[in-house]
């Protein structure tokens, strides 16, 4: 058979349905006396040499062969003498299926025209019928009869418009608002996106850090001038009711042992800002929420109702909000008031008769859009938040207590101001509302601000607002006015006196110069109570403020607002015609629109509370404005000289001040426990990424979990080594002698053994932490100078035991400072130093830096790269099986540690631990292996370990090492503010008190710290300020 035959022979069989098969010899089935796709042959008459089929012919060549045959093959003409109904109707019936898919399928085209051939085709006949044949003219007419009845079709828009179509303002927004759909935006978020790294978490777009290298200019922002963030991503819940029944519905969620609640007293009179520690109803000390903090609207006189907004992180609002409506017990939802819109009588048949001037408009023709038609450009939406649904309910109410639950998130826009010189950058941008003419006063107007006017009592109270504000500028810093302190205040635009060029905004007061008794009375009692109040707690006032406020772009020459027209016509260009003819650039525009009066509240952000040191530090100004504001003073606040931060910067502000940053350092709470597997998940993605040549064995530097910390086990196993073994860490000397020769009192044990309690909790007991803080006898950075230790109970057995009773498994959370060089990096290992250590540092010949571990061995390494091998070659084809893994090789083998000292911690703690569960151990140096079990087996197999880290489940993490582990660290970095390596980390309370009282008076306090990717050990100062 030639080539050319053989390609036609096979795209004929392509096109078969695949039921269909030939088999090599259609006679085979003849011959041996069976059936031929259902044709039955008779068995006798014919041999098989009767068909003159030979070794060559084509019985051979096996299947249909088109054409007459060179070598005189021929087929079958003796037709078989009957079939089986049965097997040839099985045999057709995909054919015919196969066949009557063909036919009932439309190709590419169904038109008339599709059945004459190319040549006869004419452009015309897509239009005039009787272009087409007389057979093809009636359905030609019935498709285009059918084709009218539909309508024109709709034009579809290309895929990608071009550029200047783009641009245009009113497709921005929409496109604006199509993208976020998912993760909303910020009203920055643009300019954001061109100065910043964005990070999509949270169900929002947020700026993380900036494109510059700017890092030390926002410490500098942070330490002497301003530094600005926005916050507006934070939720804020609103609850209105009667304040005995708030009250004693929130006092379900807070505890007075971890500080003020909801009803501290400062704050309940509105005077300042507070913040609490919310947990679950009546389950303190366990399952915590996170922190949040709240203001209180001031009293009004003769009156009981309050209002109380409560501000919380976007991953705290899923876990508080139910609780919230659980012990408020509001489960009914508002749904909002629909306005009714009054429809026009329908016009009777004189009056749908066009007009002499309006012409018939086609279909498809474009209109013109003129100045009449009252349309404007779409507005960008501000609508909904990253936290809920757009069509979820916002308020719930309760029939029972009368409480009503507003969710405002988004409707509020935040910003803060972190440094010294926040107050000069607000006392700048801003100025109080000048008071309307007596014209306006008497023409009735949708604006608040002329209605505003009109209450005297308000004026008074606006006018001493004002005087509170201007003697601000007295304050040399933002750390000298009260912390918390709560200022309401009426301003104007700041839009209207935008500097031409970007100024630095600094203090005209120095540090020794005289104070005025004005400001004075400000610095110590803070801003009266009166003047607290804001309009911006009113729905109304804030809606009336955002429908009319002064739009970004131009509209149809006056202002747009949702339920009014204006009046006044005032635009930006009208703005910015102005601003051309004042004879100062510069300078405030006067007069003021209308329509330029906004409500805002001012928030003292108190820094450092804590310890002796940079006290105040990161101390600033919190700024609430109404929603739609926030370009209008985001803008003119950029032009007073602040630097901007993003996320990481937050984390770095928190870290400065030594306080826990939410949800970082609360590993306790929901969101913290969400945040640790989002953490591991993303740390553990960008170390698969690397080469396996370029990535850090972990298993060799003795680092059980570098991307996370489990601190459920190191709770677990310090209480198994405080139960069995008491006399870890026993110190020599005048210290044995005190404590008796077993080392601990046994008087000091928290709990029997056999006690057992799942979960861990973070210590955030005010008195307990003070307690603490005395024992760890605080110093300054570095560990230079010693404080005076505060009048608390001695560091001895039964205040150790008491201490121990109360908290169980419970983690304290510190601040670690490098005695010498080094940074610490996140996730690195917090130890106790053996006596060896201590009394190697005491000696003033040598100059100790810390102990270094020893190298551990990878004997999983062998295993991954067998499993590669065998891979690859059983992947190719004719190569050898790979050899099975041996089931002794599928266990997790014991790695090689130093032996440690007979006497060290790390010792006992290997004797104790193994016995305690049940596991065997030959000596003190080997480390407890893993229980045996389905799990253990699948989760060592070769598939899934990954080169250079530990396997599930991990080994004992206290004892892995030749230092017995005390906790993590969950921040570090080098400290621009104390000059050396700071860390802040959780450490686990027993070990923590444990190491404490083993450790000589003079040297108490001192751990060791090592990162996961490092052997050496470095000295650090346990600080635990409260």
């Amino acid at each position: 058979m030639s080539g050319s035959k053989q390609r036609m022979r096979e795209k004929k069989l392509s096109k078969q349905p695949a039921s269909v098969q030939y088999t090599s010899s259609p006679f085979s089935s003849s011959q041996s006396g069976g059936s031929w796709n259902g044709m039955e042959t008779p068995k006798s008459g014919h041999s098989s040499s009767s068909y003159g089929a030979s070794p060559g012919g084509p019985s051979d060549r096996g299947g249909w062969v088109r054409g007459h045959q060179k070598d005189g093959g021929a087929y079958e003409e003796e037709l078989p003498k009957f079939i089986t109904a049965a097997a040839f109707a099985v045999a057709r019936a995909s054919e015919v299926q196969a066949m009557l898919k063909a036919v009932t399928k439309e190709t590419g085209s169904c038109h008339v025209s599709g059945a004459i051939p190319n040549h006869m085709r004419r452009r015309a006949m897509s239009h005039n019928t009787k272009r087409l044949p007389c057979r093809l003219r009636e359905v030609a007419t019935r498709m285009r009869e059918k084709g009218l009845k539909a309508g024109p079709k709709k034009k579809e828009q290309p895929k990608s418009k071009s550029r200047k179509a783009r641009r245009r303002h009113g497709n921005l927004l929409l496109e604006f608002n199509r993208r976020q759909r998912k993760n909303v935006w910020l009203e920055t978020h643009i300019w954001h996106a061109k100065r910043f790294h964005m990070l999509k978490k949270w169900g929002y777009c947020l700026g993380d850090r900036p494109t510059a290298k700017c890092y030390r200019a926002c410490y500098r922002a942070m330490s002497h001038h301003c530094l600005l963030q926005d916050l507006s991503y934070y939720c804020c819940i609103e609850l209105q009711g009667d304040e005995d029944k708030l009250l004693a519905c929130l006092s379900q969620l807070t505890s007075k042992d971890t500080g003020p609640t909801f009803a501290a007293v400062l704050a309940l009179s509105g005077r300042t800002q507070g913040s609490a520690t919310v947990y679950r109803a009546g389950q303190y000390p366990s399952q915590p929420l996170g922190p949040v903090t709240f203001l209180w609207r001031p009293r009004t006189p003769g009156s009981s109702h309050r209002q109380l907004w409560i501000w919380a992180h976007p991953t705290l609002k899923q876990n508080l909000f139910p609780e919230l409506q659980s012990v408020c017990q509001c489960r009914e939802p508002v749904i909002p008031a629909v306005a009714l819109v009054v429809t026009p009588a329908e016009p009777g048949p004189s009056a749908s008769k066009p007009g002499p001037r309006q012409a018939k408009k086609s279909p498809g023709a474009k209109r013109k859009r003129s100045a009449g038609d009252g349309e404007a450009p779409p507005e960008k939406k501000i609508v909904g938040d990253g936290t809920r649904p757009p069509s979820a309910p916002v308020t719930w109410t309760s029939a029972s207590t009368g409480i009503v639950i507003n969710d405002l998130t988004m409707e509020v826009v935040r910003y803060r101001l972190i440094g010294p010189q926040s107050h000069t950058v607000l006392t700048e941008a801003l100025e109080a509302a000048t008071d309307c003419d007596a014209l306006s006063q008497a023409q009735a107007s949708p604006l608040w601000w002329p209605q505003h006017c009109k209450d005297q009592a308000q004026m008074t109270l606006h006018r001493q607002q004002a005087e509170v504000f201007q003697t601000l500028k007295g304050v040399c810093s933002t750390g000298e006015v009260p912390p918390g302190t709560v200022l309401g205040l009426n301003v104007e635009d700041p839009r209207l006196a935008l500097p031409q060029k970007r100024t630095q905004a600094l203090s005209v007061v120095s540090a020794d110069q005289d104070i005025d008794e004005t400001t004075r009375e400000l610095m110590l009692r803070g801003v009266p109570e009166h003047c607290c109040q804001s309009s911006l707690w009113d729905r109304f006032v804030r809606d009336n403020v955002t429908d009319n406020k002064l739009s970004e772009q131009p509209t149809c020459g006056w202002v747009q607002s949702r339920r009014h027209r204006i009046s006044q016509c005032v635009t930006p260009q009208e703005i910015n015609r102005r601003k051309r003819e004042v004879l100062v650039p510069g300078s405030r525009l006067r007069p003021t629109p209308p329509q330029s009066r906004v409500p805002v509240l001012m928030v003292q952000q108190p820094g450092k509370q804590v310890g002796q040191e940079m006290s105040g530090w990161g101390a600033g100004w919190d700024l609430l404005l109404p929603k739609g504001w926030g370009m209008a003073f985001w803008v003119p606040l950029v032009y007073r000289g602040v630097r901007i931060g993003g996320l990481k910067m937050s984390l770095k502000h928190s870290q400065n001040k030594g306080a826990p940053y939410f949800p970082h350092d609360f590993p306790d709470c929901p969101a913290g426990i969400c945040f640790q597997g989002e953490q591991e998940a993303e740390l553990l993605n960008k170390f698969k990424r690397r080469p396996p040549a370029k990535r850090t064995n972990y298993i060799k530097h003795g680092c059980l979990a570098p991307f996370r910390c489990p601190w459920q086990q190191l709770v677990e196993e310090w209480e198994l080594i405080t139960s069995e073994a008491p006399e870890v860490g026993s110190s020599s000397g005048g210290d044995e002698e005190r404590r008796g020769q077993s080392g601990v009192d046994p008087g000091w044990r928290p709990r029997p053994a056999t006690v057992v309690q799942s979960g861990f909790s973070v210590l955030r007991n005010r008195k307990s932490l003070k307690l603490l803080s005395n024992w760890c006898r605080p110093t300054t950075a570095k560990g230079q100078r010693s404080l005076r230790a505060r009048d608390q109970a001695p560091l001895d057995a039964a205040s150790g035991a008491a201490l121990l009773a109360a908290h169980v498994r419970a983690l304290a959370w510190v601040r670690l400072s490098l005695l010498s060089k080094g940074r610490p990096e996140l996730h690195a290992q917090v130890c106790v130093a053996t006596q060896e250590d201590l009394q190697r540092l005491g000696d003033k010949k040598e100059a100790y830096s810390g102990p270094l571990e020893h190298p551990h061995k990878d004997r999983f390494k062998n295993m991954v790269k067998g499993d590669k091998k065998g891979g690859k070659k059983g992947g190719k084809k004719g190569g050898k099986k790979a050899s099975p893994v041996p089931k002794s090789s599928t266990t997790l083998p014991t790695p090689e540690a130093p032996d440690p000292h007979p006497d060290s911690p790390l010792a006992l703690a290997a004797c104790s631990l193994p016995a305690a569960a049940g596991q065997t151990s030959a000596s003190p140096s080997c480390l407890p292996a893993p229980a045996e079990g389905p799990s253990s087996s699948s989760a060592a197999s070769p598939a899934n370990l990954v080169l250079g880290l530990w396997p599930e489940p991990l080994p004992s993490v206290t004892a892995h090492c030749s230092r017995v582990t005390l906790g993590w660290v969950t921040q570090g970095d080098f400290s621009l503010s104390a000059g050396c390596g700071e860390a802040l980390g959780l450490v686990s309370l027993e070990g923590l008190v444990h190491t404490l009282m083993a450790q000589p008076a003079e040297r108490r306090g001192l751990v060791l710290l090592r990162n996961p990717s490092a052997l050496h050990y470095r000295w650090a100062k346990i600080n635990l300020e409260a």
